[in-house]
């Protein structure tokens, strides 16, 4: 039975390389964000705003605990999933946690262009943006730690990085 699950920052990779790597192993790839959205036919960010972050978190670590139990599977977890109740502890627990390791140029590079499909960043300038990511994600760092498993998310950016990337997470992870 496989049960991974990816954590890391926002652009760190997780659903570039979860996709590729259930597709590699034939098994289902499970965004947490976009099951929470599905089952819920709103947007994350809509669910923020009508729940605030206390009552998001809350339902989050709900349908986190409900496709933990699910068997075969990849599944992408939000950014700050990890640093929530003891969701860590949890998916170490029920699987093989990998945190996908990005310096904060790469994801700055990766989300400066992505700011309008993410509120939490509009309105950013440039030098925002990165004082942004750097402080956000020194504060996870600590959660993502725990995973059992620290890979480097950086080479992601064409079809060879993200196949050599799934090759070189299958002989971390013994796949």
């Amino acid at each position: 039975m496989i049960r991974i699950f990816l954590t890391g920052y926002m652009g760190a990779g997780k659903t570039t390389l979860g996709k590729a790597l259930a597709r590699d192993l034939h098994i289902p790839f499970i965004d947490l964000d976009w099951y929470i959205e599905e089952r819920f036919h709103l947007s994350i960010s809509q669910l923020f705003k009508e729940r605030g972050e206390d009552g998001f978190r809350q339902l989050e670590r709900s349908m986190l605990h409900e496709v933990g139990e699910f068997e075969d599977v990849i599944i992408s977890t939000g950014g700050g999933t990890p640093c929530f109740f003891d969701n860590m502890d949890y998916m170490n627990r029920q699987g093989q946690t990998v945190f996908l390791d990005v310096s904060t140029d790469v994801l700055f590079r990766r989300l400066r262009v992505a700011t309008q499909q993410r509120p939490i960043l509009q309105g950013k300038t440039d030098d925002e943006l990165r004082v942004f990511i750097g402080e956000a994600l020194a504060k996870r760092l600590p959660a993502y730690s725990q995973a059992h498993y620290r890979f480097d998310g950086s080479r992601l950016e064409d079809r060879r990085q993200i196949a050599e990337s799934v090759s070189r997470i299958r002989q971390l992870l013994g796949l």
